[in-house]
């Protein structure tokens, strides 16, 4: 079975893909052999979509996808929704705005829970982006649960990262700058039309000047998602970042070392189930004599 999941995999067949992620995500067995058979250098570009609540980040992956289609291109998004604390399941309301894609040949999307993840990533993003990137998509992009300056293993997992903003965020610049600021490759100020747009992404462009490098300094895109303005503009500044840091050995090692950190610190965790946990403490509650510390204590 596993050679007709691979072979399969690789040709592109959508039903085989959601198989081989659904064998991932529920680690069911076979599902490393799976994994390590997977090619080692896809040509996927895979994009990091992030940023505060209220950016309009699912607009934009919606927009994009029309964009990239117009040019030809397969899609793939990892759609990564907030979980619920009582049932651990996703809540998946921005898949609404993604609606017209959803049975375009060219386009696959998946939703995923976050499971409690603080970065707002599901602990199977890696994996799962992996085996999607196998299907020979163009682009997978990885939108976040946007919860704020904790959000940023997203930089560790995606070629580039994609800071989503608008110019109503304007006077958190310093404090959002040591954390979420921090990763951008691209910064995109979204909701461009509405007021005091043009002095906002001044001062972010002066933020990413103060902060280039040899080999980047941040553009800053100014888009409208719910009108397509400025979506090809990002692309191309998406492009220009990846052809640009494209076969950089130094930037790989970061990326695969960020994988490799957080699978391993994943598998560690693995006998530790959150809702057994909850039950447990539940009971000991009741019972009295629960101390929060001699209970982790145990682990």
């Amino acid at each position: 079975m596993l050679p007709a999941y691979i072979n399969g995999l690789l040709e592109g067949h959508i039903k085989t893909l959601a198989r081989c992620i659904s064998l991932v995500e529920n680690e069911a067995p076979g599902y490393e052999a799976l994994l390590e058979q997977l090619p080692a250098n896809p040509r996927t570009r895979v994009v990091g979509i992030t940023g505060p609540p209220g950016a309009g980040k699912s607009t934009l992956v919606n927009a994009l996808i029309g964009e990239l289609l117009q040019q030809q291109k397969r899609v793939a998004i990892i759609a990564v929704d907030p979980s619920s604390p009582f049932n651990f399941g996703a809540l998946l309301g921005d898949r609404i705005r993604m609606s017209q894609h959803f049975n375009n040949p060219d386009v696959f999307i998946r939703s995923m829970a976050s499971r409690g993840a603080l970065g707002g990533l599901s602990p199977k993003v890696i994996e799962v982006s992996d085996v999607i990137c196998a299907a020979g998509f163009d682009y997978l992009f990885i939108e976040t649960v946007g919860v704020g300056q904790s959000e940023v293993e997203i930089a560790g997992i995606a070629d580039s990262t994609v800071v989503v903003v608008v110019p109503e965020a304007g006077d958190e610049i310093q404090t959002m700058k040591a954390g979420l600021m921090e990763i951008a490759d691209v910064f995109v100020v979204n909701k461009a039309d509405r007021d005091n747009a043009d002095e906002f992404v001044k001062n972010l462009r002066l933020l990413a000047h103060s902060r280039q490098t040899a080999q980047w300094e941040t553009p800053v895109v100014k888009t409208v998602a719910t009108q397509h303005r400025g979506i090809h503009e990002l692309i191309e500044a998406l492009q220009q970042h990846q052809s640009q840091l494209q076969g950089s050995p130094v930037r790989k090692s970061i990326l695969m070392a960020e994988k490799a950190y957080q699978l391993v610190q994943h598998r560690r965790m693995r006998d530790v189930n959150k809702r057994a946990m909850q039950e447990e403490i539940e009971g000991m509650l009741v019972s009295g004599g629960f101390n929060l510390y001699g209970y982790v204590k145990r682990f």
